[in-house]
Parts: structure tokens; sequence; C-alpha cells
């Protein structure tokens, strides 16, 4: 460049800038860094499971565990309800749905901490970063989701007492709910962590608090009465009784109860975003 010649934005191929709103989501970057995204997908599944021996069969260990674990302390010992399904089943779906939440929540809520170093060298939507956990979780999602048809055929075919109801083609509306609450509440909670690092530790067992109040383990109609406004008023209690619902003919399922959920998870995911997009404005003076 001549020494006369002044800098002018047009010469750039790029020109890095703060954002003008909290409510400015840059749609446009994002699609621009597509392919970063979906190398950031690729590598949380490559090195997670790279050097393992049964690679990604370690996705249908974790709910096969978990379901046979909760089948014998609520189903046998407990003797909790399942609705008159078979209780493996029933375990079954409800961690199916609940993991794939669970995932995003716990990968997304750690965005900032475990990225502080990539984000003080490298400019790219930070936005990109959460979203690769949510829609990464869809891999693992889908291979849990295989197994959990796998047992459902084989044992629909066996005489079990499942009834799948129309409402089944509802499904890529709980996902898109949960991803939505997923990403929606991870962000929040990874922006407070920049800086209050104290709850982090409270973020595994908030979760593992959530999921006994969601449907997982104990049905909405095994609820005491005097408790069920108050369960019902967990967003996440209408989208896993959905779910079972729709696969086993039995669990709590309304419209209103499944527009609440939605109504719920848009005011999250836009909080979270203005939140997230306020954060990242300050986020390597904090650290």
């Amino acid at each position: 460049m001549d020494k006369t010649t002044k800098p002018n934005s047009s010469t750039w191929d790029l020109v890095i800038k703060p954002q003008s709103s909290l409510f400015n989501i840059p749609w446009g970057d994002i699609w621009r860094y597509r392919d970063l995204l979906r190398m950031f997908i690729r590598r949380d599944i490559v090195t997670v499971y790279k050097q393992t021996i049964l690679g990604l069969i370690w996705y249908v260990v974790q709910p096969i565990l978990t379901s046979l674990i909760q089948m014998l302390i609520f189903g046998r010992i407990a003797n909790i309800s399942t609705d008159g399904t078979p209780q493996f089943l029933f375990y079954l779906a409800g961690n199916t749905l609940w993991l794939y939440f669970s995932e995003s929540f716990n990968n997304t809520a750690k965005t900032f901490k475990d990225n502080e170093n990539i984000f003080g060298k490298v400019y790219f939507p930070r936005l990109i970063m959460p979203l690769s956990k949510v829609i990464g979780g869809l891999i693992k999602f889908a291979i849990q989701f295989t197994f959990f048809l796998i047992v459902y055929f084989y044992l629909y075919y066996k005489g079990a007492t499942i009834q799948p109801q129309k409402e089944i083609i509802l499904l890529p509306l709980l996902l898109v709910l949960m991803a939505g609450y997923g990403l929606g509440a991870g962000i929040i909670f990874s922006s407070l962590t920049t800086k209050y690092r104290d709850l982090t530790f409270l973020l595994q067992f908030g979760v593992q608090l959530l999921m006994y109040a969601s449907s997982v383990i104990v049905p909405f109609s095994a609820v005491p009465e005097k408790y069920k406004p108050l369960i019902a008023a967990n967003p996440l209690v209408h989208i896993i009784e959905t779910f079972k619902y729709m696969f086993l003919g039995a669990g709590y399922f309304t419209w209103e109860g499944l527009a609440y959920a939605f109504g719920v998870m848009v005011v999250l995911l836009f909080t979270g975003i203005i939140i997230f997009n306020r954060t990242e404005k300050t986020f390597m003076d904090t650290v």
C-alpha cells in the first residue's frame, strides 16, 4: 500500500466492529462460516470416540445402562407406575429425549469456559460454537433413537401394551423444542459463568434434579393431585409426556401444554441470545 493512501473499509475483505444492538443475530456471518460449523461438529464426534474400542456404540450404552438402573430402582424396588407399558421401554423413551436435551445443555453451558483461548485469538461468529453442540447432538440422538425403535418394534410384535398415536408426526417439533431449550438455557448459563464461576459446580447437580421433575422417571399420572400444577409448570414435562404418548399410547398430552412449552422456549431462547450478545462483548475482560 502506498504511504499516501489512507486506509478505507472498502479495501478489506472483512471489517470487524462491535455489534450495535443486543438483538442483532449475525445470521449472515453464521452462514458464511458454515464450513467452520461443520468442522466443529465433526471435531466433537471424532475427538471423543476416535481412540475408543466401541466407538459410537457408547452412544447406545448410556441409555441402556441408565434405563436398566432406573427399571431396577424405580420400577422393581420403588414400584413406581409406568402407565401399564413395559418398564424398560418406558424409561428408554424418556431417556432418549432427555439425553439429547441434557447433552445440549451441558455442552453449550461450557461455551465460553472451554473456548476462551480460541475466542481471544480468532474471529468467528461466537454463536457457531453453541450451535455446533446442539446440531451435533442430533447425530447422537439419531443413534439412540434408532436403538429405541429397534426395542420398540420388537416389543410391539411380541404383543406388548403399546399403542402408537397419529401425533407421532410431531416428533420434529419436539426435537426443535428440546434443541431450543438446550441452546437457550445453555448460553444463559455459559454467559453467567464467565463472571460467576461457582455456578459450574451446580450444573450437573441441577440437571439431575431437573430430570426427576420432568416425567423421565415418574409419569405425570403418578404425581399426587396437589403437586400436578407445580410439575405442569415445567415445560419439559409436556415435551417428554408427548413423546411417550405418541409412541407408547400412555402419557399426558394436550395442545395447550405443547403450546405452553413452545412459548417458554421462544422466550428462553430470545433471552439467551440477548445475554450471550452482551457477554461476548466483554468476555475477554472478565476471564
